[in-house]
């Protein structure tokens, strides 16, 4: 098909390459001219594995090209999908749809044949409903200009196998003509065995948000039990490795660690609270605020077993690997170990970061700090080192690559997936968050 992505940032890019791959013929739509630029020319503004080839190939070949014309967007596409950012306002926890409303007014006018219409974008429940009406009244094919929306639930660092192999595709509807359209779209990957669930518009707006929820609460439900196991001297991954054999439980996100960031999970959870307000349901969410005050106190916890560690922050020269928010990705949006990078530095201490990726990034957000350009570099004179981010690089490292480096064989493991035992024997001070 033809289709359009609307909005190609780390979503869109990655929804339009794939569906290149996938046989269709797509035209992204950008308003950012660097961006646009580069995108043009067949580069990524972001860090994906395996995005940069796929996008540079399909530029190369034809079937894949970008645009800032609403116009030549509506010309062009039997299918729009608006993949456009949901922030958090910044004066409230609500998600600002303004970039969704904007697309869907700005396009709307130009829809003058029978067409459809998907969100992927995170909005708040309701809006959809409110989408639809608007695509109705603006656009002159009016009720032949049909709304759909199709939630992504791409992992970074997985994006284009998520997005080429989904685990299942959610469609929320109101007309069966926008079910055949997007049935007929991703026929495909129906095909090859995925799960479609049809509904309608609030449980597919829905569907990303209670997903995300339920993600953050493992994570933070295990970073609380940390704190016990600190209390207690009890072990937490070897009591996530116990809970997790129950297949009610499961193992995956049951990594104690120092909490979880990145542009989904924190904002997702904040604006499902502040809308379960507006929906007069606050009472339900409450747990998530729970979840989000743990993840930060995580942090925090960081910060002050940090201190603890070389007994005055100011002054005191701290080695940091990882600054993205996870690995496979240069995102340092609300990253844990960033933040933590940050307070550190704020309290007087010398803080030198690596990061295999997302130095640059990393440095756009905190310009004040100082970066490194290896693992090692990064301990020069160090007297605590801190692994935030579990790139499988620092797991290559030894005790005996800085045994020369550091001025204290210090390591605070804020991931727990370190050998501790090796580097104990190697005579350096390690701490994990929840170890005994």
């Amino acid at each position: 098909m033809r289709i359009t992505v609307i909005g190609c940032g780390y979503l869109g890019a990655t929804h339009a390459a794939a569906m290149a791959e996938l046989g269709h013929e797509v035209l992204g739509m950008e308003t950012d001219p660097a961006k646009l630029a580069s995108l043009t020319a067949g580069e990524v503004p972001m860090f994906e594995p395996g995005l940069a080839d796929l996008l540079g190939r399909h530029v190369a070949g034809g079937r894949l090209r970008f645009t800032d014309s609403y116009e030549e967007v509506a010309a062009f596409g039997e299918l729009h999908f608006v993949c456009v950012g949901t922030p958090q306002r910044p004066e409230s926890l609500a998600a600002d749809v303004t970039q969704v409303e904007t697309a869907i007014t700005r396009l709307a006018p130009h829809l003058t044949r029978p067409t459809v219409v998907i969100g992927k974008s995170t909005v708040p429940v309701g809006t959809a409903e409110r989408m639809a009406g608007l695509l109705t009244e603006l656009s002159p094919a009016g009720a032949d200009a049909l709304l759909a929306w199709n939630p992504e639930f791409l992992r970074e660092g997985y994006a284009v196998e998520d997005s080429m192999s989904p685990d299942r595709i959610v469609i929320g509807v109101a007309d069966d003509r926008a079910e055949k359209a997007l049935r007929d779209f991703y026929a495909t990957v129906i095909d090859a065995g995925t799960p479609v669930v049809v509904t309608d518009y609030a449980t597919a707006e829905l569907v990303k948000v209670a997903a995300n929820s339920f993600l953050a609460t493992k994570i933070s439900f295990i970073n609380a039990m940390a704190e016990v196991c600190e209390a207690t001297g009890a072990d937490v991954v070897d009591l996530a490795d116990a809970i997790g054999y129950d297949a009610r439980i499961g193992r995956r996100f049951l990594q104690a660690g120092i909490g979880f960031g990145g542009g989904c999970l924190p904002k997702d959870i904040r604006a499902f609270v502040h809308r379960a307000g507006e929906l007069g349901v606050e009472d339900a969410m409450t747990f998530l605020r729970q979840v989000d005050d743990i993840n930060q106190r995580q942090r925090e916890r960081v910060v002050g077993i940090v201190a603890g560690m070389v007994g005055e922050l100011a002054g005191a020269r701290i080695g940091v690997w990882g600054a993205a928010f996870k690995p496979d990705s240069d995102d340092v949006r609300d990253s844990p170990a960033l933040w933590i990078a940050g307070q550190l530095h704020l309290r007087g201490a010398r803080v030198r970061i690596y990061d295999p990726r997302a130095n640059g990034t990393a440095a756009v957000a905190f310009p004040t700090l100082s970066y490194a350009d290896s693992a090692v570099e990064a301990c020069r004179d160090a007297d605590v080192v801190l692994h935030l981010t579990e790139w499988p690089e620092f797991r290559e490292v030894s005790p005996s690559d800085l045994a020369d480096v550091v001025a204290r064989p210090q390591l605070l493991d804020g991931r727990n997936v370190l050998d501790h035992d090796a580097w104990r024997s190697a005579g350096w001070t390690v701490r994990g968050l929840g170890r005994r």
